[in-house]
């Protein structure tokens, strides 16, 4: 510390016991790196890194490990996001194929964010379209639809990996009581040099 005498009540200032603990402590041990290495890799959640996201992920109530498809089934892409077309997928064979996938530091930084979110929302559709931002904004378009029949429908300008279905699924987005996901994706549309138009 710069001055130990500003840490120390006026009632102690003249004990030589305790400013010679303070005094041979901090010649010791410079406490300011450590105060900046902990603000930085655990208190700023927008910094932070190993341990301290995952103390952020239980403040918020989300964790690190989410199970996804381990193998995507043959099917339609209207139906489910990650289903494969004949050739890539497999016929399900009535067992649930599952396994757990740890998000890389920064995928688990925008979960928390977005359940950070999702906690102090009030389940509106631009709430939730908000939320679909923090978590998938830098890879297209995603907004909420509503379809007026109890569903609420995520379209995707992108194709969603098995990843972010699992993420959507693990209840991060708020949901009105009765009120079930559906997803779909769109494909954006292409122009005569076959960019995306957006």
């Amino acid at each position: 510390m710069i001055d130990i005498r500003e840490t120390i009540l006026a009632q102690y200032a003249n004990s030589p016991a305790l400013t010679g603990i303070l005094e041979r402590f901090n010649a010791a041990v410079d406490p300011q790196r450590s105060i900046e290495t902990f603000l930085h890799d655990v208190w700023n959640p927008a910094t932070a890194t190993g341990w301290g996201l995952d103390v952020w992920g239980r403040i918020v109530g989300v964790g690190r490990v989410l199970r996804i498809d381990a193998t995507g089934y043959w099917g339609f892409a209207q139906g489910y996001p990650t289903s494969r077309t004949f050739g890539e997928g497999i016929w399900y064979s009535g067992r649930g194929a599952t396994a757990n996938y740890r998000l890389t530091d920064e995928n688990y930084r925008q979960l928390i964010l977005a359940k950070a979110a999702a906690n102090i929302s009030a389940g509106s559709i631009a709430d939730i379209n908000r939320i679909l931002m923090i978590l998938f904004g830098n890879r297209g378009n995603c907004y909420l639809a509503d379809t007026s029949d109890h569903t609420m429908m995520l379209v995707f300008s992108f194709r969603p990996t098995a990843i972010d279905v699992s993420i959507i699924a693990s209840g991060v987005l708020p949901r009105p009581s009765g009120v079930q996901y559906r997803y779909t994706f769109i494909p954006p549309a292409k122009n005569d040099f076959g960019n995306d138009i957006l």
